[in-house]
């Protein structure tokens, strides 16, 4: 598991990319590159890496499911992801 500081820094860089979307995307197709040199540095959406919302890992990430491989696997075993079933034949 990650450290806090860490998710809460990802969480900081989601909510300025939200705010600034719409003033970059204006900025860019004007051509006005001074302009977005302005704009913080963590609102470009380069910038954000996916992390599993449980857990904070980097690593194995399934944007189906917006959480780690290894978190993926339990919470399927446990039958809390619906229509998710352990292959057996």
């Amino acid at each position: 598991m990650s450290r806090e500081s860490i998710k809460a820094r990802e969480r900081k860089r989601e909510r300025l990319v939200a705010r600034y979307a719409e003033k970059r995307a204006a900025l860019k197709a004007a051509g006005d590159y001074e302009g977005l040199d302005k704009l913080p540095r963590n609102s470009s959406k380069v910038r954000l890496h996916n992390r599993c919302r449980l857990t904070g890992r980097p690593k194995g990430y399934m944007r189906k499911f917006g959480v780690s491989r290894v978190t993926f696997r339990e919470m399927a075993a446990k039958g809390r992801i619906p229509g998710i079933t352990k292959a057996s034949w």
